[in-house]
C-alpha cells in the first residue's frame, strides 16, 4: 500500500531546493538548463485496497497533465552525482466518472531521472509530490459514501516510468506507466486514500536534444563536509482526528535531538532521541476508560536510526524508530517516518514528515530545527 508515502503534503521544500548548492553565493550565475514542456492524456482505475472502498472501484478515471521540466546541467555539484535529472512542475486533472468522487485537481513538483539516454530516446523514472484538491470530499450528510477522501485538500505522491522517443528534432512521443496516490495523512477521517494506477500517452517539446551538460568542476568531485559529524535540535507540530464520530482536531507535538554524519556525496546517517505528546490519545483514554483514576501517561519517547538522501539543500528523510517510553500501548513498539527536509540557511531547516505505525498514517509533522 502507498499509504506510507503520504508525507508529501506540500511542495514547499522542493521549490527552491534544487536551484543551487552550497558555496555558490556571490559567483556569476551559470546558464540555466534547457526546458522540456509536456502534455499527456491519462487513463486509470481506482484500486480497491480495502473492502471499505470497493463500492468506489467501479469506474475508470481519465485525465490530462500539463508539465514543464528544467534539465539540470551541472550548475550545482549534485546534478552530476545523479546523472543530470530533470526538475519539473505539473498540473494534473482527473475526472473519476463517479458522482461520489467527482473530479480532482493537483499541482506538484518532481524529479525525473534518466536510466538510459541516447540521442533520440530516454527511459526515465519520475517521483513527485504536491497538493491535490477534491471538490466532493466526504460529508456525513451529503456525501457519506466517499470513504476514500475525507478532506478537500490532500497530499499527493506520483511515481512513474516514462519512455520518450524522438518524432522530430524537438518533439518526442511519451509513453508512461505510473501510480498516483492522494491522502490527507490522517488529519481527517475516514481516510483510506485513493490509489490510481495510470497509463499515459502524450508529447514532449525539447528545447535541446541531445542534451549537453556543462563541464564538471572540482566542486562536483567531493563535498568538503564528507566525513564530518553534526548535531541538530528540532520541534514538530501536527494535527489529527481521532475517528469519524469525533470530528475535533488534536495537536500532536514532539522534540528531537539528533546526531549525524555525512558519509558520502549523497548520504547522511543519523541517530536521534525524541519525545512525543499526542493530545488525541488523552481524549481516547477519557472516552474509553471506566474511571479517570490512574490513567497511563500518553507521552512517549523514542530512539531512531535514519538516512538522508541529499540533493543540494534538500534531503529525502527516512527513519525507523523504537519507543523506549510508552506507558499507553496505543500502537506497536516501533514507528517509521518519511519526509522532505530543506535548509533555508546553513543552520536552519524545515521538514514535512509523515509518521507511520505499521503502514498506517499517524500524523503529518511540520518540523523546524537548527544544526549546531
Amino acid at each position: 500500500m502507498m499509504i506510507r508515502y503520504k508525507v508529501l503534503l506540500s511542495s514547499l521544500l522542493l521549490g527552491g531546493s534544487i536551484s543551487q548548492s552550497w558555496g555558490q553565493a556571490g559567483k556569476p550565475a551559470e546558464p540555466a538548463g534547457p526546458l522540456v514542456i509536456g502534455a499527456y492524456g491519462l487513463g486509470s482505475f481506482v484500486v480497491a485496497h480495502t473492502p471499505s472502498v470497493k463500492h468506489l472501484s467501479v469506474s475508470h478515471p481519465t485525465g490530462v497533465e500539463l508539465n514543464v521540466q528544467r534539465q539540470t546541467n551541472g550548475s550545482a555539484p549534485w546534478h552530476a552525482w545523479y546523472r543530470y535529472p530533470k526538475i519539473g512542475f505539473a498540473l494534473t486533472y482527473y475526472d473519476y466518472h463517479n458522482p461520489v468522487l467527482g473530479q480532482s485537481y493537483a499541482a506538484g513538483v518532481y524529479i525525473n531521472k534518466s536510466f538510459w539516454r541516447t540521442r533520440r530516446q530516454e527511459l526515465n523514472f519520475r517521483i513527485g509530490t504536491g497538493v491535490g484538491y477534491f471538490p466532493q470530499a466526504y460529508d456525513r450528510e451529503t456525501n457519506h459514501k466517499n470513504t476514500i477522501v475525507s478532506s478537500r485538500l490532500n497530499a499527493t505522491i506520483q511515481t512513474r516510468l516514462e519512455y520518450d522517443v524522438a518524432l522530430s528534432e524537438r518533439v518526442g512521443l511519451l509513453l508512461g506507466l505510473g501510480l498516483n496516490h492522494y491522502s490527507n495523512g490522517a488529519t481527517s477521517k475516514p481516510n483510506f486514500g485513493i490509489n490510481l494506477p495510470t497509463v499515459l500517452l502524450g508529447l514532449n517539446y525539447h528545447q535541446q536534444r541531445p542534451f549537453s551538460p556543462l563541464p564538471i568542476g572540482e566542486a562536483a568531485l567531493m563535498p568538503p563536509d564528507v566525513g564530518r559529524s553534526f548535531l541538530e535540535i528540532s520541534t514538530t507540530a501536527g494535527v489529527k482526528q481521532l475517528d469519524v464520530q469525533n470530528s475535533q482536531k488534536y495537536w500532536v507535538n514532539s522534540v528531537t535531538v539528533a546526531a549525524g554524519r555525512r558519509v558520502n556525496r549523497k548520504s547522511n546517517l543519523v541517530v536521534g532521541l525524541e519525545g512525543f505528546y499526542d493530545r488525541s490519545l488523552a481524549a481516547e483514554l477519557r472516552d474509553t476508560a471506566r474511571t479517570t483514576d490512574n490513567l497511563p501517561d500518553v507521552k512517549k519517547a523514542g530512539v531512531y536510526l535514519g538516512h538522508e538522501l541529499l540533493f543540494g539543500r534538500l534531503a529525502f528523510v527516512s527513519h525507523l524508530g523504537f519507543y523506549v517510553y510508552n506507558p499507553y500501548k496505543s500502537n506497536k513498539f516501533y514507528y517509521e517516518r518519511l519526509g522532505l527536509k530543506y535548509f533555508f540557511t546553513e543552520r536552519f531547516f524545515g521538514n514535512i514528515d509523515l509518521k507511520v505505525h505499521r503502514g498506517a498514517a499517524d500524523v503529518v509533522e511540520c518540523r523546524l530545527g537548527m544544526r549546531l
